[in-house]
């Protein structure tokens, strides 16, 4: 007996955010379960590259008819470029079903006093504005069919404070609260909006904490799993999210954080 609760055969998944790390991991996933996505980050080569090995992959797969990747780079600090991703997702695959706003930016480690004025604008912008100009891109057709699943990627960083990453944490406490804000107003029109908060994943973003083994065995030595985790490790929850599994949940956070949080 099988199952299609996990199933995403020939949906549209617009991920940003995805040409590493735990974008990817979320990319390649959902391409395994059937859907069409969309690889995004500013870099149109790398994009290209990691579209093409989700290709190769999916084409190897014969029980996989409808996977697949494309790659339509952007910057997401820019409206003008979000609006052209949004336009030429929907000119090359069609109406898109499942939104990831997984990219964010973190230009300044330190104290909340020597925070420049422009890093603290680039933080807010392109974590939390830019989040809410794609999501109100995509609202419209998600509204008229009556069905759409939108996850934003957060933080535990959202969950707790910080003295040297206080501005990130501020942009991912923010997005939790947009995930509450949409879920809400939403609801009625079966658009469903999570967030999930990774712990410390083993991603370029996170390099300076587990680069070190030192370091990384300090800083995962009260967490019950004791381990760092890894990209597809969160890639499971957002599955989870965007298809059957997850219709009846909305306005929630998934903290995938190896415990790091209750400890």
């Amino acid at each position: 007996m099988t199952s299609n609760l996990f199933d995403l055969s020939n949906k549209v998944a617009l991920i940003t955010g995805s040409s590493k790390g735990i974008g990817r991991a979320i990319a390649e996933e959902m391409a395994r379960h059937g859907a069409k996505v969309v690889i995004s980050s500013r870099k149109a080569d790398i994009c290209e590259e990691v579209a093409n090995a989700i290709n190769i992959e999916v084409a190897a797969d014969a029980s996989n008819s409808t996977g697949g990747a494309v790659a339509i780079p952007a910057n997401i600090s820019h409206k003008e470029e979000l609006q052209r991703l949004v336009d030429t997702t929907r000119e090359k695959l069609g109406k898109i079903d499942i939104l990831i706003c997984n990219a964010a930016v973190n230009p300044f480690y330190g104290s909340m006093q020597d925070l420049p004025d422009e890093a603290f604008d680039k933080i807010l912008g392109v974590n939390i504005k830019s989040n809410h100009w794609l999501v109100n891109m995509v609202l419209p057709e998600m509204k008229e069919r009556k069905d759409g699943a939108i996850i934003i990627v957060s933080s535990i960083g959202g969950l707790r404070g910080s003295p040297v990453l206080g501005a990130y944490c501020i942009s991912k406490a923010a997005d939790l609260q947009l995930v509450r804000n949409l879920a809400t107003e939403y609801g009625r029109d079966n658009v469903r909006v999570n967030a999930i908060s990774p712990g410390l994943v083993r991603t370029d973003f996170a390099r300076a904490l587990w680069e070190d083994p030192e370091v990384l065995k300090a800083r995962t030595a009260g967490d019950p799993l004791k381990r760092i985790g890894e990209p597809r490790e969160i890639a499971g929850a957002a599955v989870y999210l965007a298809s059957a599994a997850g219709s009846f949940t909305t306005g929630q956070n998934f903290v995938v954080d190896g415990g790091a949080t209750i400890s």
